[in-house]
């Protein structure tokens, strides 16, 4: 007789308790919950993308080594193509990383921080290992090198500009890290563009070094998911081995390309957004019961004395949708992305208003 199918003696214990990421969609609201790049995409640019699907773009396989886009990501930023890797998103390059250097291994992420670093290391079927920010969100270099010394340690995960807490990391904690362990430093720079310190001049004097970067923020690609990392050859070789082919489509190829070639049109948006943020910063200050964090990115980290899923809330009922962080190690904490400056002000409207509202309550 047949045994009863049973999935739950199928599935890894690791998995049996994570939660599958769910992205709401909430399509009547102002969105300022994940920081994108607000504004249309340049009308310009629009039409010589959509120009990039005639002829066999779609009916053919991409290119799977990316090469021309790699190329012109090389030349952006300053080193060689092969020290170039692309990916379907910064999420499957940091999959890939963990499939090939962190399986049974610890993996050292400096909380609060991203929180696809632990979930994808559970996926890769290694140990997320938090390692606390001090009161400032500033990393503790000190103990992260005391942990990255246990003979398990296999990756560190260091993201500057932090998300979602917004401040960066120097140059000088970056190396001190990389000076003083042996297994690999990932350094998640997706807000580049909008601040901090480029990591890349460290990237030839250390060959742990992996770099990463995306076209989904300040180059507004987040519905094409492409992103890119900048490691040592030897490096690359190895996340080859699990990478998949044909990775990223030939569509997202060829419109990050498109990108690259007409970058300055951005850099208008992206000093737009800087000089919003300051708007937004010193909208949240004038706001009683709000306290807000510097930011060197696109998005601001602000705190209440109320709990941060009513605030959500009364802010999702007006209209505006942004990240309700909380728990443990952000109680009463939210993120808000800058948006237009329309959606700013209707952002701090609301805000105002919920926060005499539960005051009264």
């Amino acid at each position: 007789m047949r045994e009863s199918f049973s999935i739950a003696g199928l599935v890894r214990p690791e998995l049996e308790k994570l939660m599958p990421y769910e992205a709401k969609l909430y399509p009547e609201a102002i969105k300022l919950d994940a920081n994108e790049n607000p504004y249309p995409f340049p009308e310009s640019l629009s039409s010589k993308i959509g120009e990039l699907a005639a002829g066999d773009v779609l009916s053919r396989y991409p290119d799977g080594a990316a090469l021309e886009l790699r190329r012109d990501i090389a030349e952006y930023v300053g080193t060689e193509p092969e020290q170039v890797m692309v990916g379907n998103g910064s999420d499957e390059l940091i999959l890939n990383i963990l499939l090939t250097f962190g399986t049974g291994g610890r993996v050292l992420i400096t909380n609060p921080t991203f929180s696809m670093y632990k979930i994808h290391s559970q996926i890769a079927g290694a140990r997320p290992i938090p390692v606390p920010r001090r009161g400032d969100f500033s990393i503790d270099v000190p103990a992260l090198v005391c942990y990255a010394r246990q003979p398990e340690a296999k990756v560190v995960f260091l993201c500057t500009p932090n998300n979602p807490t917004g401040n960066s990391t120097t140059l000088e904690e970056i190396e001190g890290v990389l000076q003083q362990v042996s297994c690999l430093v990932v350094v998640d720079q997706a807000y580049l563009e909008f601040g901090g310190e480029d990591a890349l001049p460290l990237l030839k004097r250390y060959p742990n070094l992996i770099i990463l970067r995306t076209f989904s923020k300040a180059f507004a690609l987040a519905g094409l998911r492409v992103g890119y990392m900048l490691a040592n050859t030897d490096v690359l070789r190895q996340i080859e081995k699990v990478r998949q082919p044909f990775n990223l489509n030939a569509f997202s190829q060829a419109a990050a390309r498109t990108v690259l070639a007409n970058r300055d049109v951005f850099k208008e948006q992206i000093q737009t957004v800087l000089e919003q943020r300051e708007v937004v910063q010193r909208g949240l200050k004038s706001i009683k019961g709000v306290d807000s964090y510097p930011s060197a990115t696109n998005y601001i980290l602000f705190r209440t004395n109320h709990d941060s899923k009513v605030i959500f809330q009364g802010l999702l009922e007006r209209g505006v949708l942004i990240r309700s962080l909380g728990g443990p190690e952000l109680p009463g904490f939210l993120r808000v992305s800058i948006g237009t400056p329309e959606q700013n002000t209707k952002f701090l409207q609301a805000l105002d208003q919920v926060m005499q509202q539960v005051g009264r309550d």
